[in-house]
Order: C-alpha cells, then structure tokens, then sequence
C-alpha cells in the first residue's frame, strides 16, 4: 500500500495526528467505538538494545574462553569442560535462532551463514542493523516508496482507541533485527548465563578462591540473566496483548529490574550453596526440578487428546515443528527453572501459550519456589561445611530467603500500580488474594455472615 495521508486543515477527530511511537500522553479522544485515528508515522531510534545484547554476548564469550585457557593451563579437567560446554550450547542456540528469525535459510547470504558457523552471528547482525540505521538517517527527509499500515490499539485517559500509522519497508527491517535480539538474549541468559553463573559461584564457593577472570566472566552471565529476564516480562506484556501499542515508562522498567535481579540472584545463591552442601548428592534433585518443569507441558498437551499444531511456519514440516516446540520447551524450562516465565507455554495452541492473566499459574510457581527455597537453604544451615569461612550460615540463609519475598513484593506491585495494561485486568492482585482468603473460610460462616446476594456476587468474582 503506498497511499499517504494528505495534511488538510480540517479539525476532525479522524485528521488528528499523534506521535504513537515517541509520545504516549496525548490529547483526550472523544471519537466513535468504529474510528481509525491516523498516527503519525514511527520515528526510527538508534539501536541501543542492539548493540548492548551484542557487547554481553562477546563479553561472555570471550571471557568464557578465557577461562577454558585458565583452567586446561592448570589442569582442571572437569571445570574447563563444564565451562566451554555451557558457552557453547548457548552460543549455537543463539545463532540458530537468529537463523530462524531471519529465516537465511531460504536466502543466499554465504557470508551471513558464515558467520553463524564460526558463532559471530550476532556481530554480522549488529553490523547489519547499524547499517540500516545509517541508510534510515540519511534518507531520513525521504519517503519511502513501499509502506504497509499497521493497526494498534491504545489506552488514552482510559478510553480504548484505535490507532493507524505507516510503517515504512526499511523501518520494519529494524524492527525485526531488534525482536530478533530480544529472542537471542533469552536464549543466552536462560540456556547459556543461567547455568554458567550457576557453576562459576559453585567452583568458586568449593576452590575458596576468585579470580579476576572468574569474576569477569560472573559480572557478564549476570547481567545477561537480568537483562534476559527483564526482556522476559516485556515480551509477555505484548504476547498477551497483542493488539495494544504498550509502552513501558522508565519506573516500570526500574520495578521489573528490582523484581528480577533478587529474584534470580537470590535463587541461583540457594541453589549454589544447597550443591556445595551435598555435592553429588544434590544432582538428582536439581535434575528431578528441571524435568519436571521440562515435560509439564507436553503430559498437559497428551491428555488434551489436541493434535500438534502445523501451521506454527508455513514451510515447517512435522518434524520442523516438532523441533521448534521442543526449543521453546527447553527455554521455557530454563526460564521457569530460576525465574517465573511470565508465560504458561500450550502446545496444542498456535501462538504456543495461555493469553490470559492466569493468577494461578503464578501463585503456584512461587508458592512451590518458596518451599524449595526454604528445604534448600535449611539443607544448606543444618548440613553445610564451613564453606564461607566465618560467616555465620543462620544469618545468609534468613537474608536469601527475605531476598526472595522482596523479590515477590515487587512483583505484587508492578501487576497491581505499574502494570501498563492493568485497566484490562478482570481482577488485579488483591481480588485474588482476596479470594484465596475467602476460599479458606467454612461455607457455613460465611452464608451466616452475609445475605444470599452478596454471598452469589462475591462467589462470582472468584
């Protein structure tokens, strides 16, 4: 389509023009349920999360092969294979996703592939995506001959509006290189910074020594984990809500950042030190949890009795979409192994997951996290060798588990007061408390405590 709007003086409410992707406060809009208002076209920014997801993947690498050098120097077999292990099946992870978000495979791009083969993918992207960018700004006084239009809707003072706006072929491009990013550090964080992080703390917990390189190679899997999980929270946002324009405002951004870090780095501390606690001992329980996580999804979609979905990519066969879902269930295990997924994964689905709000999900995830939580750090005080010289184990296991419940207050808050969307919420954070309290109550107490109609409406809520 490449009609454009032409600019009249007329003030009706289909000519207003607003700014969706740079302004989310505009003028109040008084216009029928049926009118299309006509944004104005999307500016195109600088690729920041681009190159920020860039520069963790290389500082990770690099600093994981460091210390391979490091520990085959010294002769630490089983550290140097775990280490480079975890690097790479992340690393080859991260350049099949990018092969398939891109879809390369149907193209004739021998230098792209290249550089997936010797794991620099991402570098070629990056390169690619700044690329782009530089052509955008400099044609940026330009029209662009091929255009598609896009349809969003927006909340604006509370009322729900339908908003149009061109979105030009280059602009586009960008857009597909940043989701392609925004896959690529899930996998890295989840598959590769997750158990990384996990097993440098533990050698450096048992060798009671840390390293400058150790310590390199722990600050990158960290923020890589912070940034894959916060990524992991916006990405929900627009799966559930698919059809809104949503933007995130800078505290919301801050209350997601809080929430995730002590969360995850809370758990990953539990998890370490209940290992260094029972050592071997400690791996069938640790692989028991990640099965568990790892097939609930596929015994869910068995007694549905669903069929497997097909039409996941048009030119997947059976056995490409089989290994598709099997990718997204061993990422949604990763996730829901150290963090809340944010998202409950249906594969008899074809957008693969639950688009409701599904307060249950979460409550049972974190209930069933806590209890873990607490068997392993009383695991790790009762049983625990002297492994943190003399600090007093009492004192780090109540400070892990305080940790952990502030991590789920942020949580509270952001889906009760900074949620985006939360206007849509059939019922938000305190309803379902409210309900799971009133579930706790005798039947009897509460038909003698209230008439018939108000004992119906609030039944009716939960």
């Amino acid at each position: 389509m490449n009609t454009r709007p032409q600019h009249s003086e007329r003030t009706s409410t289909m000519d207003r023009v607003y700014e969706i992707p740079e302004e989310p406060n505009v003028d109040p809009v008084s216009s029928l349920e049926e009118d299309v208002i006509r944004g104005a076209n999307p500016r195109f920014t600088f690729p920041f999360s681009i190159l920020f997801s860039t520069f963790l993947y290389c500082g990770e690498a690099a600093s994981a092969l460091y210390m391979v050098r490091i520990y085959r120097k010294n002769s630490e077999t089983y550290w140097m294979t775990y280490t480079f292990s975890f690097f790479m099946f992340s690393s080859i992870m991260v350049q099949l996703t990018l092969i398939f978000v891109h879809r390369d495979l149907a193209k004739d791009k021998p230098l792209s592939l290249f550089m997936h083969l010797i794991l620099l993918g991402p570098v070629i992207r990056c390169l690619e995506a700044m690329i782009k960018y530089l052509t955008l700004w400099k044609k940026e006084e330009q029209e662009e001959p091929y255009v598609s239009l896009t349809r969003k809707k927006m909340l604006i003072d509370g009322e729900e509006v339908l908003i149009e706006w061109e979105v030009g072929h280059s602009i586009r491009t960008l857009a597909m290189h940043r989701n392609a990013y925004k896959r690529m550090s899930q996998i890295q964080a989840f598959l590769g910074s997750v158990p990384q992080l996990t097993y440098q703390l533990y050698v450096s917990l048992i060798s009671a020594e840390v390293p400058l390189g150790r310590v390199v190679l722990m600050v990158f899997s960290l923020v890589s984990v912070t940034y894959g999980a916060t990524l992991c929270n916006m990405l929900a946002i627009q799966i559930k809500y698919d059809d809104y324009k949503i933007r995130l405002g800078p505290l919301e951004v801050l209350c997601i950042t809080i929430w995730r870090t002590l969360e995850i780095t809370s758990r990953l501390l539990i998890l370490v030190l209940f290992s260094a606690t029972l050592k071997l001992k400690a791996v069938p329980f640790l692989v028991l949890n990640f099965l568990i996580i790892l097939f609930e999804p596929w015994i869910k979609f068995w007694r549905s009795g669903a069929q497997m979905p097909n039409n996941i990519e048009k030119n997947f066969s059976r056995v490409g979409t089989l290994v598709v879902l099997i990718s997204v269930t061993i990422l949604y295990a990763g996730i829901n192994f150290s963090c809340w997924s944010a998202l409950q994964l249906r594969l008899a689905d074809r957008d693969l997951v639950d688009k409701g709000q599904n307060w249950g999900h979460m409550g049972l995830h974190y209930s069933v996290r806590l209890v873990e939580n607490v068997i392993m750090v009383l695991v790790f005080k009762f049983f625990g060798v002297k492994v943190l010289l003399n600090y007093c184990h009492s004192l780090i296991a109540l400070q892990l588990i305080i940790a952990y419940l502030i991590s789920i207050g942020f949580m509270l808050l952001f889906f009760q007061y900074l949620h985006p969307l939360r206007s849509l919420f059939t019922h938000n954070v305190v309803d379902y408390l409210h309900c799971v309290c009133c579930h706790r109550h005798p039947q009897t107490r509460v038909e003698n405590s209230e008439p018939p109609f108000e004992t119906e409406a609030r039944q009716s809520v939960v």
